[in-house]
Protein backbone atom coordinates (compact mmCIF):
# COMPACT_ATOMS: atom_id res chain seq x y z
CA UNK A 1 0.00 0.00 0.00
CA UNK A 2 1.53 3.53 -0.66
CA UNK A 3 2.74 5.45 1.99
CA UNK A 4 0.65 8.29 2.36
CA UNK A 5 3.00 10.74 4.55
CA UNK A 6 5.85 10.80 2.01
CA UNK A 7 5.99 13.69 0.47
CA UNK A 8 5.29 14.06 -3.29
CA UNK A 9 7.60 16.01 -5.83
CA UNK A 10 5.48 16.37 -9.02
CA UNK A 11 7.14 17.73 -12.04
CA UNK A 12 5.43 19.53 -14.20
CA UNK A 13 6.44 19.92 -17.62
CA UNK A 14 5.12 22.73 -20.66
CA UNK A 15 6.94 23.81 -23.61
CA UNK A 16 4.51 26.88 -23.85
CA UNK A 17 7.08 28.19 -21.38
CA UNK A 18 9.31 28.64 -24.23
CA UNK A 19 7.43 29.11 -27.25
CA UNK A 20 3.84 30.70 -27.98
CA UNK A 21 1.90 31.66 -24.91
CA UNK A 22 -1.38 32.89 -25.88
CA UNK A 23 -2.91 29.87 -25.76
CA UNK A 24 -5.04 28.03 -23.64
CA UNK A 25 -1.89 25.26 -23.20
CA UNK A 26 -0.17 27.35 -21.22
CA UNK A 27 -3.07 28.65 -19.13
CA UNK A 28 -3.86 25.06 -18.45
CA UNK A 29 -0.39 24.43 -17.53
CA UNK A 30 -0.03 27.76 -15.20
CA UNK A 31 -3.42 27.03 -13.61
CA UNK A 32 -1.93 23.00 -12.86
CA UNK A 33 1.35 24.55 -10.99
CA UNK A 34 -0.95 27.45 -8.64
CA UNK A 35 -3.54 24.60 -7.83
CA UNK A 36 -0.63 22.02 -7.19
CA UNK A 37 1.33 25.07 -4.90
CA UNK A 38 -1.81 26.04 -3.39
CA UNK A 39 -1.39 23.87 -0.40
CA UNK A 40 1.77 21.90 0.97
CA UNK A 41 1.29 18.28 0.99
CA UNK A 42 3.29 18.20 -2.17
CA UNK A 43 6.45 19.45 -3.73
CA UNK A 44 6.31 21.17 -7.47
CA UNK A 45 9.13 21.76 -9.69
CA UNK A 46 8.55 22.66 -13.11
CA UNK A 47 10.42 21.79 -16.90
CA UNK A 48 14.28 22.52 -15.41
CA UNK A 49 13.92 23.02 -12.21
CA UNK A 50 14.92 20.05 -11.39
CA UNK A 51 13.08 16.12 -11.06
CA UNK A 52 10.46 14.76 -9.14
CA UNK A 53 8.67 11.41 -8.39
CA UNK A 54 5.65 11.58 -11.27
CA UNK A 55 6.06 13.62 -14.43
CA UNK A 56 3.15 15.44 -15.31
CA UNK A 57 3.49 17.59 -19.33
CA UNK A 58 1.14 19.40 -20.66
CA UNK A 59 2.82 19.53 -24.00
CA UNK A 60 3.58 16.75 -27.03
CA UNK A 61 7.24 18.02 -28.34
CA UNK A 62 10.60 16.94 -28.24
CA UNK A 63 10.91 18.68 -24.45
CA UNK A 64 8.21 15.68 -23.30
CA UNK A 65 10.08 12.86 -24.76
CA UNK A 66 13.40 14.11 -23.60
CA UNK A 67 12.30 15.28 -19.67
CA UNK A 68 10.24 11.81 -19.59
CA UNK A 69 13.27 9.89 -20.48
CA UNK A 70 13.48 9.50 -16.49
CA UNK A 71 10.31 8.39 -15.70
CA UNK A 72 9.03 5.22 -17.46
CA UNK A 73 5.88 4.08 -15.43
CA UNK A 74 5.11 7.36 -13.79
CA UNK A 75 4.71 9.64 -16.79
CA UNK A 76 1.38 11.87 -16.80
CA UNK A 77 0.57 13.69 -19.86
CA UNK A 78 -3.18 16.18 -20.34
CA UNK A 79 -4.21 15.79 -23.98
CA UNK A 80 -5.23 19.19 -24.76
CA UNK A 81 -4.83 18.41 -28.60
CA UNK A 82 -6.07 15.72 -31.01
CA UNK A 83 -5.75 15.06 -34.22
CA UNK A 84 -8.99 17.47 -35.21
CA UNK A 85 -7.40 19.94 -33.43
CA UNK A 86 -5.37 20.71 -37.56
CA UNK A 87 -8.71 21.46 -39.24
CA UNK A 88 -9.23 24.77 -39.37
CA UNK A 89 -5.57 25.64 -37.95
CA UNK A 90 -2.86 24.59 -40.75
CA UNK A 91 -3.58 24.44 -44.24
CA UNK A 92 -3.53 21.27 -45.90
CA UNK A 93 -4.81 19.67 -43.16
CA UNK A 94 -5.81 16.85 -44.80
CA UNK A 95 -2.64 15.83 -46.44
CA UNK A 96 -0.94 16.47 -42.86
CA UNK A 97 -3.45 13.98 -41.59
CA UNK A 98 -1.93 10.89 -41.37
CA UNK A 99 0.98 11.91 -40.32
CA UNK A 100 -0.63 13.95 -37.22
CA UNK A 101 -2.13 10.70 -37.05
CA UNK A 102 0.81 8.83 -36.37
CA UNK A 103 2.54 11.04 -34.14
CA UNK A 104 -0.16 11.55 -31.47
CA UNK A 105 -0.64 7.88 -31.15
CA UNK A 106 3.12 7.93 -30.46
CA UNK A 107 2.70 10.91 -27.43
CA UNK A 108 -0.36 9.41 -26.19
CA UNK A 109 1.24 5.30 -26.07
CA UNK A 110 4.57 7.36 -24.10
CA UNK A 111 2.31 8.46 -21.27
CA UNK A 112 1.68 5.53 -18.83
CA UNK A 113 -1.07 7.64 -17.99
CA UNK A 114 -3.40 10.30 -20.34
CA UNK A 115 -5.82 12.46 -18.86
CA UNK A 116 -8.48 13.05 -21.05
CA UNK A 117 -10.01 16.25 -20.13
CA UNK A 118 -13.20 15.60 -22.10
CA UNK A 119 -15.44 12.92 -23.07
CA UNK A 120 -14.45 13.67 -27.06
CA UNK A 121 -10.65 14.02 -26.28
CA UNK A 122 -11.38 10.06 -24.85
CA UNK A 123 -12.79 9.02 -27.80
CA UNK A 124 -9.58 10.44 -30.06
CA UNK A 125 -7.12 8.91 -27.73
CA UNK A 126 -9.50 5.41 -28.28
CA UNK A 127 -9.65 5.45 -31.86
CA UNK A 128 -5.41 5.77 -32.18
CA UNK A 129 -5.31 2.72 -30.31
CA UNK A 130 -2.84 4.54 -28.00
CA UNK A 131 -0.98 1.97 -25.61
CA UNK A 132 -2.04 3.99 -22.32
CA UNK A 133 -4.63 3.86 -19.21
CA UNK A 134 -7.07 6.94 -19.63
CA UNK A 135 -8.44 9.23 -16.91
CA UNK A 136 -11.32 11.48 -17.11
CA UNK A 137 -10.51 14.88 -15.20
CA UNK A 138 -11.72 17.96 -16.43
CA UNK A 139 -9.17 21.61 -16.57
CA UNK A 140 -9.50 23.15 -13.05
CA UNK A 141 -10.89 26.66 -12.78
CA UNK A 142 -9.53 29.19 -10.70
CA UNK A 143 -12.93 31.21 -10.33
CA UNK A 144 -11.48 33.92 -7.52
CA UNK A 145 -8.58 35.31 -10.33
CA UNK A 146 -11.57 36.08 -12.99
CA UNK A 147 -14.44 37.30 -9.88
CA UNK A 148 -15.86 40.71 -11.51
CA UNK A 149 -14.49 43.77 -9.46
CA UNK A 150 -15.17 47.15 -10.28
CA UNK A 151 -11.26 47.76 -10.19
CA UNK A 152 -10.88 44.84 -12.77
CA UNK A 153 -13.32 46.52 -15.03
CA UNK A 154 -11.60 49.79 -15.11
CA UNK A 155 -8.23 48.46 -15.66
CA UNK A 156 -9.01 46.07 -18.40
CA UNK A 157 -10.96 48.95 -20.11
CA UNK A 158 -7.91 51.13 -20.10
CA UNK A 159 -6.19 48.43 -21.17
CA UNK A 160 -8.40 48.23 -24.32
CA UNK A 161 -8.98 52.03 -24.87
CA UNK A 162 -12.63 51.81 -24.40
CA UNK A 163 -14.44 54.27 -22.89
CA UNK A 164 -16.98 53.27 -19.49
CA UNK A 165 -20.11 53.27 -21.21
CA UNK A 166 -19.73 51.17 -24.15
CA UNK A 167 -20.84 48.16 -24.70
CA UNK A 168 -18.36 45.49 -25.74
CA UNK A 169 -18.81 41.73 -26.84
CA UNK A 170 -15.68 39.90 -26.25
CA UNK A 171 -14.26 37.03 -28.69
CA UNK A 172 -10.83 35.35 -27.29
CA UNK A 173 -8.57 32.81 -29.25
CA UNK A 174 -5.72 32.46 -31.92
CA UNK A 175 -6.81 34.39 -35.19
CA UNK A 176 -7.75 31.23 -37.31
CA UNK A 177 -10.48 29.25 -39.16
CA UNK A 178 -11.04 26.95 -36.45
CA UNK A 179 -11.92 29.79 -33.88
CA UNK A 180 -14.70 30.98 -36.05
CA UNK A 181 -13.13 34.36 -36.40
CA UNK A 182 -15.53 35.06 -39.30
CA UNK A 183 -17.78 34.17 -37.64
CA UNK A 184 -17.52 36.95 -34.79
CA UNK A 185 -16.65 39.50 -37.98
CA UNK A 186 -20.55 38.64 -39.43
CA UNK A 187 -21.88 39.09 -35.99
CA UNK A 188 -20.30 42.36 -35.64
CA UNK A 189 -20.94 43.86 -38.94
CA UNK A 190 -24.62 43.27 -38.25
CA UNK A 191 -24.74 44.61 -34.82
CA UNK A 192 -22.98 48.44 -35.71
CA UNK A 193 -24.57 49.73 -32.09
CA UNK A 194 -22.02 47.47 -29.54
CA UNK A 195 -18.25 47.39 -29.59
CA UNK A 196 -16.70 44.06 -30.79
CA UNK A 197 -13.14 43.08 -29.19
CA UNK A 198 -11.42 40.39 -30.06
CA UNK A 199 -8.55 39.07 -28.42
CA UNK A 200 -5.65 37.02 -29.76
CA UNK A 201 -2.59 36.54 -32.16
CA UNK A 202 -1.33 34.18 -34.71
CA UNK A 203 0.80 31.64 -32.78
CA UNK A 204 1.21 29.77 -36.17
CA UNK A 205 2.20 32.86 -38.30
CA UNK A 206 1.57 32.85 -42.24
CA UNK A 207 1.42 29.16 -41.79
CA UNK A 208 -2.08 29.82 -39.94
CA UNK A 209 -5.47 28.31 -42.19
CA UNK A 210 -7.10 30.96 -43.88
CA UNK A 211 -4.55 33.54 -42.96
CA UNK A 212 -4.46 35.84 -46.05
CA UNK A 213 -8.74 36.26 -45.95
CA UNK A 214 -8.93 36.77 -42.32
CA UNK A 215 -6.46 39.89 -42.30
CA UNK A 216 -8.02 41.30 -45.53
CA UNK A 217 -11.46 41.30 -43.38
CA UNK A 218 -9.91 42.48 -40.12
CA UNK A 219 -8.32 45.29 -42.33
CA UNK A 220 -11.51 46.06 -43.96
CA UNK A 221 -13.57 45.94 -40.39
CA UNK A 222 -15.54 49.04 -38.97
CA UNK A 223 -14.53 51.45 -36.45
CA UNK A 224 -16.50 49.44 -34.10
CA UNK A 225 -14.55 46.03 -34.46
CA UNK A 226 -11.17 45.78 -32.72
CA UNK A 227 -8.36 43.50 -32.93
CA UNK A 228 -6.05 44.65 -29.71
CA UNK A 229 -3.73 41.42 -30.43
CA UNK A 230 -1.86 39.03 -27.98
CA UNK A 231 -2.32 40.00 -24.23
CA UNK A 232 -0.11 38.27 -21.66
CA UNK A 233 -1.58 35.77 -19.63
CA UNK A 234 -1.83 38.04 -16.28
CA UNK A 235 -3.91 41.04 -18.05
CA UNK A 236 -6.58 38.60 -18.93
CA UNK A 237 -8.70 38.89 -15.79
CA UNK A 238 -8.76 42.69 -16.48
CA UNK A 239 -9.80 42.17 -20.11
CA UNK A 240 -12.55 39.68 -19.26
CA UNK A 241 -13.90 41.90 -16.75
CA UNK A 242 -14.16 45.21 -19.63
CA UNK A 243 -16.22 42.79 -21.59
CA UNK A 244 -20.52 42.66 -20.65
CA UNK A 245 -20.29 39.41 -22.78
CA UNK A 246 -18.63 36.60 -24.71
CA UNK A 247 -19.07 34.93 -27.95
CA UNK A 248 -17.69 31.90 -28.73
CA UNK A 249 -18.19 30.19 -31.96
CA UNK A 250 -15.51 28.08 -32.10
CA UNK A 251 -15.55 25.15 -34.58
CA UNK A 252 -13.28 22.12 -32.85
CA UNK A 253 -12.31 21.89 -28.87
CA UNK A 254 -12.06 19.85 -26.21
CA UNK A 255 -12.27 21.25 -22.70
CA UNK A 256 -11.79 25.43 -23.47
CA UNK A 257 -10.78 27.70 -20.93
CA UNK A 258 -11.75 30.87 -22.43
CA UNK A 259 -15.64 30.66 -21.80
CA UNK A 260 -15.33 29.47 -18.58
CA UNK A 261 -13.28 32.26 -17.69
CA UNK A 262 -15.77 34.79 -18.89
CA UNK A 263 -18.03 32.98 -16.93
CA UNK A 264 -15.66 33.52 -14.16
CA UNK A 265 -16.02 37.13 -14.65
CA UNK A 266 -19.85 37.22 -14.45
CA UNK A 267 -20.50 37.55 -18.60
CA UNK A 268 -22.93 35.97 -20.57
CA UNK A 269 -21.69 33.24 -22.86
CA UNK A 270 -22.74 32.19 -26.54
CA UNK A 271 -20.79 29.13 -27.68
CA UNK A 272 -21.40 27.51 -30.95
CA UNK A 273 -23.72 24.48 -31.08
CA UNK A 274 -21.50 21.60 -31.71
CA UNK A 275 -21.47 17.87 -30.43
CA UNK A 276 -18.04 18.20 -28.49
CA UNK A 277 -19.98 19.95 -25.48
CA UNK A 278 -23.05 18.17 -25.86
CA UNK A 279 -20.89 15.27 -23.73
CA UNK A 280 -18.47 17.66 -22.06
CA UNK A 281 -20.95 19.79 -19.55
CA UNK A 282 -23.39 18.49 -17.23
CA UNK A 283 -25.33 21.81 -17.11
CA UNK A 284 -27.24 24.15 -19.44
CA UNK A 285 -25.27 26.75 -21.71
CA UNK A 286 -26.50 29.16 -24.11
CA UNK A 287 -25.71 28.21 -27.66
CA UNK A 288 -26.39 29.43 -31.06
CA UNK A 289 -26.01 26.63 -34.21
CA UNK A 290 -25.40 29.06 -36.89
CA UNK A 291 -24.44 33.19 -37.43
CA UNK A 292 -28.61 34.21 -38.22
CA UNK A 293 -29.23 32.77 -34.25
CA UNK A 294 -25.73 34.19 -33.02
CA UNK A 295 -27.22 37.49 -33.96
CA UNK A 296 -30.25 37.22 -32.56
CA UNK A 297 -28.84 36.25 -29.31
CA UNK A 298 -26.39 38.75 -28.65
CA UNK A 299 -28.93 41.52 -29.65
CA UNK A 300 -31.07 39.99 -27.16
CA UNK A 301 -28.53 39.86 -24.65
CA UNK A 302 -27.47 43.63 -25.60
CA UNK A 303 -31.12 45.01 -25.57
CA UNK A 304 -32.56 43.15 -22.91
CA UNK A 305 -31.38 43.36 -19.06
CA UNK A 306 -33.59 40.56 -17.64
CA UNK A 307 -32.29 38.36 -20.39
CA UNK A 308 -28.41 39.09 -19.68
CA UNK A 309 -28.96 38.80 -16.15
CA UNK A 310 -30.39 35.08 -16.94
CA UNK A 311 -27.83 34.50 -19.12
CA UNK A 312 -24.89 35.45 -16.73
CA UNK A 313 -26.86 32.79 -13.98
CA UNK A 314 -26.61 30.18 -16.94
CA UNK A 315 -23.06 30.52 -16.87
CA UNK A 316 -22.41 30.74 -13.19
CA UNK A 317 -24.45 27.28 -13.22
CA UNK A 318 -21.31 25.90 -15.84
CA UNK A 319 -18.56 26.69 -13.45
CA UNK A 320 -20.06 24.04 -10.33
CA UNK A 321 -17.87 21.08 -13.03
CA UNK A 322 -15.19 22.38 -12.92
CA UNK A 323 -14.53 23.21 -9.19
CA UNK A 324 -10.43 23.37 -8.97
CA UNK A 325 -10.39 21.68 -5.27
CA UNK A 326 -11.78 18.25 -6.31
CA UNK A 327 -9.61 18.29 -9.61
CA UNK A 328 -6.88 18.66 -7.12
CA UNK A 329 -7.77 15.36 -5.57
CA UNK A 330 -7.98 13.53 -8.29
CA UNK A 331 -4.53 14.29 -9.57
CA UNK A 332 -2.63 13.74 -6.41
CA UNK A 333 -4.60 10.18 -6.40
CA UNK A 334 -3.15 10.01 -9.50
CA UNK A 335 -0.04 11.10 -8.75
CA UNK A 336 0.44 8.58 -5.80
CA UNK A 337 -0.70 5.98 -7.57
CA UNK A 338 2.17 5.96 -10.04
CA UNK A 339 4.79 7.14 -7.87
CA UNK A 340 3.81 4.54 -5.00
CA UNK A 341 4.17 6.97 -2.19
Amino acid sequence: MADQTKPLRVHVVSETEYIIKGQGVHTAYVDCVDLLKSQPDIEVVSNNEGWGDVMHSHTYGPFYFWKGRRYQGRRVYTVHVIPDSIKGSLPLWRFWMPFVRWYFRRVYSYADVCIAISPMVEEAILDLKAKTKIVRIFNPLHVDKYAPTPQRRAKGRKLLGLEKDEFVVLGVGQLEGRKGVETFLDIAEAIPNATFVWVGGRPFGVMTEGIAKINKRIAAAGKHIQFPGLFDLENMPYLYNAADMLLFPSYQENCPLVPLEAAAAGLPVIYRDIREYHKLYEYPYLKAKDTPEFIKMTNKIISDPACREKAKKISQTLLKQFEKEEIRKHLITLYRELARV
